[in-house]
């Protein structure tokens, strides 16, 4: 990264290639799973390849902007509303394809997907994608955080993620090893990838903890003085 990102992620306590594989991902988005407009269910999340119809922008009473994007899929239409954000009038337009990854509802009887996840480009479709917790005041978004540790991971292939947990220990409590939990936590090919990773990862923590907290306990009893109790008194 270059200088002024390098001063973001120290602001966001990010100053090694390890600070930056432990973040972790808030939540995944699964879009393997595709659907159509038409057959998804108010409630129900899913990947949508549509079309932009029309575009619009209006203001509320109290003066918020909103931009409404009618879209279609040819078997349903819906809106996709976008709230305080007035630049999203200029990043669609008619016959624009869109990936959009959401939940479905209703409002006043129409359909429509709130805050959905969307790609231009469809350059994430059909895999599963995780989302970070991201900075607007850094300007550091969650696609920056998959390329940059997609990046690390590559690079740490070649040599490895040292793992401080026996082989044997991880067969008995059935662990996946620390590299490919922090492969499957970052780039899952499935969701149970991202169950058994955080598994492992939880462990790891707690195990770190358990550590600590039992090294603080050798030390205090080998460096503090005990309290000689009087011994002679009636109890």
């Amino acid at each position: 990264v270059g200088a002024k990102r390098a001063e973001a992620l120290e602001h966001l306590g990010i100053r090694t290639l390890l600070d930056l594989l432990t973040v972790y991902p808030r939540r995944h988005l699964d879009r393997t799973r595709q659907a159509t407009i038409g057959e998804l269910e108010p409630g129900e999340e899913a990947t949508l390849l549509v079309t932009v119809e029309k575009v619009s922008k209006r203001r509320t009473r109290n003066g918020k902007t909103i931009v409404e994007v009618r879209v279609s899929d040819g078997t349903g239409g819906l809106t996709v509303p976008f709230f305080n954000q007035p630049w999203r009038e200029r990043q669609f337009h008619p016959g624009q394809t869109l990936i959009l990854f959401g939940k479905m509802d209703t409002y006043q009887g129409r359909r429509q997907l709130r805050n959905p996840v969307l790609d231009v480009a469809g350059d994430e479709t059909g895999r599963i994608v995780p989302v970070y917790p991201q900075s607007e005041k850094a300007r550091i978004h969650s696609k920056d955080y998959r390329e940059w540790i997609a990046e690390v991971l590559r690079r740490s292939e070649s040599r490895g993620i040292a793992d401080p947990v026996p082989p044997a220990l991880r067969t008995e409590h059935g662990f996946v090893g620390r590299a490919k939990a922090m492969h499957d936590i970052h780039l899952p090919e499935e969701m149970d990838d991202v169950y058994k990773a955080r598994r492992r990862l939880v462990f790891d923590e707690l195990f770190r903890v358990q550590v600590a907290l039992v090294r603080r306990k050798l030390e205090l009893e080998r460096t503090t003085p005990g309290i000689v109790h009087d011994l002679g008194g009636r109890l």
